[in-house]
């Protein structure tokens, strides 16, 4: 592997910045200072180290995220602030993405990474990766809805798949509820477009898990961290090089 991928990998910095690192003779190889690029080490039999500490080597990076309202699930734009903003120095120099997308008015779960293939598997549409949200809807749903939501509802432009609908909450007084609704796909704005179909309006919209993985409970709005060893496992039935 080239040495400037290597250190791009290990959160060193972008490959620009880390040709600077070199130059500026930062980076020890086995011991000994290292300026150029273009020279080929062993990850698991070299030891690198900048300003003196050893590096780490990870080609992929995992990052789960508390999405807030008001960021948009994009890498970059000239409007809004967006997921990445929210992430440290190191998802920005090894250009992680969303996994999917979560519309600017939802909040939760939303998984970030530079693993392409991983992402692939988890948006194929072949897959059927269950997605797991909690609504508050301005109206009461009823058993009606709920057999509905099963069959399959039949929106414009597409029937969607059999869906979970549970009833979590019900306030008779102020004519709401709140509910639990599982997806096996991810059409646009599909589950504020499934609860109006049935006649009523999702006021707010929450995705609680993605797949193997659930949002952490001790993230705040805004907040991340990067997935567990044992997370990562989790992600093993897709099939793909997670490491």
């Amino acid at each position: 592997m080239r040495l400037d991928k290597y250190l791009v990998d290990c959160g060193v910095g972008s490959r620009t910045e880390v040709k600077q690192v070199l130059k500026q003779k930062k980076i020890q190889v086995n011991g000994k200072i290292e300026t150029s690029a273009k020279v080929h080490i062993d990850p698991d039999k070299d030891q690198v180290t900048y300003l003196g500490e050893s590096l780490f080597h990870e080609e992929f990076v995992y990052y789960l995220l508390n999405k807030p309202k008001g960021v948009i699930s994009a890498t970059e734009d000239d409007r809004h602030q967006t997921v990445l903003d929210l992430l440290d120095d190191t998802a920005r120099h090894k250009e992680v993405f969303p996994v999917g997308r979560l519309d600017i008015d939802t909040h939760g779960l939303l998984l970030l990474t530079n693993n392409g293939k991983l992402a692939h598997a988890m948006l194929s549409p072949k897959k059927h990766v269950d997605k797991v949200y909690r609504a508050q809807v301005a109206g009461i749903m009823t058993q009606e809805d709920v057999v509905r939501f099963k069959e399959g509802i039949e929106l414009k432009d597409f029937t969607t798949l059999p869906a979970e609908l549970e009833m979590l909450e019900v306030d008779r007084e102020a004519n709401s509820c709140l509910v639990q609704i599982r997806i096996a796909e991810g059409k646009f704005h599909q589950v504020k477009r499934m609860v109006a179909a049935c006649g009523k309006e999702v006021t707010d919209l929450e995705r609680i898990s993605m797949g193997p993985l659930s949002l952490d409970p001790s993230l705040e709005l805004g907040e991340w961290r990067r997935l567990t060893a044992e997370e990562i496992k989790l992600l093993t039935d897709f099939r793909v090089n997670l490491y």
